[in-house]
């Protein structure tokens, strides 16, 4: 498959130079989009990828170029645990950066947690972050995905009926085959609304899903080969990127 024209691959000496790299590229798409006193949104990943990202963009001392204050932060998925879980992705991002900086608490918007007022459903969950979503039209920015070893990105696993979901922006996602089954996580359609796509993925584990993801556009096989924005960016050491055929 030719890779399309909005499409670049980026590859770094290792994770450590790919996090701090990435973390200066988002703090640039973040001040360019606030420029004349406007806003930005992000929607945030987790994993070791995306909390890397977040620790290097909490150390970097560019980090005050952005007006935290009006930066709108969602995020692409969440494990439906209770609030305060060690395993959310939303736990995870305040300890690696959100605690950190001025954030404006009415511009984050988690995905609700299982002991919330939805109570132990992740369908009615779903529905509350896509209504949240609708009342702030506005398009991401930069949407971040972390891309696991079997080329899932949010909770969008291959074969998994979550991956074909189109007729709404948030899915409730039940059986996953990674832990904990249950999540929430935002579909295709809505990664795709962005107007740029990070692709991360680090560590010899990837190797595969990235190659496999970048030579194929088969969803159900593949989902990171459907994430893509207006733009699509993706971020790799040198370690993912070893199954690639051409070094980028």
């Amino acid at each position: 498959m030719t890779p399309p024209p909005d499409l670049t691959v980026l590859v770094h000496r290792d994770k450590e130079l790919m996090a701090h790299a990435a973390a200066a590229r988002l703090i640039t798409a973040i001040t360019d989009a606030q420029s004349g006193g406007g806003s930005a949104s992000v929607v945030l990943t987790g994993g070791r990828n995306g909390n890397g990202l977040l620790a290097a963009l909490a150390a970097s001392p560019a980090r005050d170029a952005v007006d935290w204050g009006h930066l709108e932060l969602w995020w692409g998925d969440e494990r439906f645990l209770p609030e305060g879980h060690p395993d959310r992705n939303h736990t995870q991002a305040r300890a690696a950066l959100l605690d950190a900086v001025p954030l404006d608490p009415r511009r984050v918007h988690p995905m609700p947690a299982s002991d919330g007022p939805h109570g132990n459903d992740p369908e009615a969950a779903a529905v509350a972050y896509a209504a949240e979503l609708a009342a702030d039209p506005a398009p991401f920015d930069v949407l971040l995905l972390g891309v696991g070893p079997d080329t899932h990105v949010a909770s969008l696993f291959p074969g998994h009926p979550a991956v074909r979901v189109t007729d709404r922006t948030v899915t409730a996602v039940r059986e996953a085959p990674k832990p904990p089954p249950t999540r929430i996580s935002l579909t295709l359609p809505a990664i795709r609304s962005a107007r740029e796509v990070w692709l991360l993925a680090a560590g010899g584990d990837k190797a595969e899903a990235a190659a496999t993801a970048l030579a194929t556009d088969d969803a159900e096989r593949a989902p990171a080969s459907a994430a893509r924005g207006a733009r699509t960016v993706w971020l790799l050491d040198e370690a993912a990127a070893a199954g690639l055929p051409v070094a980028a």
